[in-house]
């Protein structure tokens, strides 16, 4: 899949750039986040470095894949999703709106900074690119430190507050899309991680996923908050295997024979247990395959069917 044109052929280097630094808070119980973004000032030097560590980030991008809740992408590629189907349009909205009250004043409007975006304007182009902050930003963490200054050959109390950034681009919101080189990061700044234990909770209600099982409690307490197990339920949903008949008939006939270890009672319902939960799982996203081949059988990552 090819990088979108709103990226790759974005002029960043003869950009308009302006700094955002958003602390959030909420996301829970399906609510969206609160950003609370506030723009800073910054020099021609840190906007020339700024602007030539997201070249560089946007060129490590050879290719693009689908977002996918179990999706993983290398140093070279980056996952890419819809725009509406995340919470970025809030980021998008306030960093449009660069107003006198909304500039930092203050010192403490910069620490515990969640994110930094990088926005750039050239002409009716807009492109943001999004880095999570580390601790150098955190109040208690910074408490905890001293800062010292190389110079002269010499350590010397530096009096004046640092904060580091990595060079590295979590995520570009380009117009519709959103290109995401650093899953992890983006499903934390925009609070992915909380939909997927949010989707999990509603297909614990669906009543054609409860009736499979005997009963949900050993599955939802193997799943816990455990945000890979919780992607891997959030894809069960998307799939919708457990809704057909006759996968879930075939299943029962030929689990043993496939090397996955479950357990049915008399009426065919499902049983899980501390230690079937796993092929619980892997049966469920249909990621137990049998070659024609070799006949060998295999575990996969993402089974995407060929059509």
């Amino acid at each position: 899949m090819p990088i979108p044109a709103a990226l790759s052929d974005f002029d960043i280097q003869n950009a308009a750039l302006t700094v955002w630094l958003f602390k959030k808070s909420g996301g829970i119980a399906g609510a969206a986040p609160t950003y609370a973004g506030r723009w800073i000032t910054t020099d021609d030097d840190l906007n020339a470095t700024l602007k030539a560590s997201v070249i560089e980030a946007r060129s490590r991008i050879e290719e693009v894949h689908e977002y996918g809740l179990l999706a993983q992408n290398n140093e070279a590629s980056a996952l890419i999703i819809d725009t509406v189907e995340t919470h970025a349009g809030l980021i998008v909205a306030q960093s449009a709106n660069a107003a006198p009250q909304k500039k930092v004043s203050a010192e403490a409007h910069i620490t515990n900074t969640s994110f930094f975006v990088v926005r750039l304007t050239n002409g009716d182009s807009v492109l943001h690119a999004v880095r999570r902050t580390d601790s150098s930003w955190r109040t208690k963490k910074r408490r905890a430190l001293i800062d010292m200054v190389y110079r002269d050959n010499a350590l010397e109390l530096d009096q004046s507050p640092s904060f580091s950034l990595s060079k590295n681009v979590d995520f570009f919101i380009a117009d519709d899309k959103i290109v995401i080189p650093h899953k992890a990061n983006f499903e934390s700044v925009l609070h992915y991680r909380q939909a997927h234990a949010d989707e999990f909770a509603t297909m614990q209600a669906e009543e054609d996923f409860s009736q499979l099982f005997s009963a949900l409690g050993p599955l939802v307490d193997y799943v816990g908050t455990n945000k890979i197990q919780l992607r891997r339920m959030c894809s069960i949903r998307q799939k919708g295997h457990y809704r057909d008949a006759n996968f879930m008939q075939k299943l029962r006939q030929h689990h043993a024979a496939h090397g996955l270890t479950l357990t049915f009672d008399p009426n065919g319902l499902i049983v899980p247990t501390a230690e079937t939960c796993r092929d619980i799982i892997t049966a469920l996203l249909d990621h137990r395959l049998a070659s024609a081949f070799s006949e060998n059988i295999y575990d996969v990552p993402d089974a995407t069917r060929v059509t």
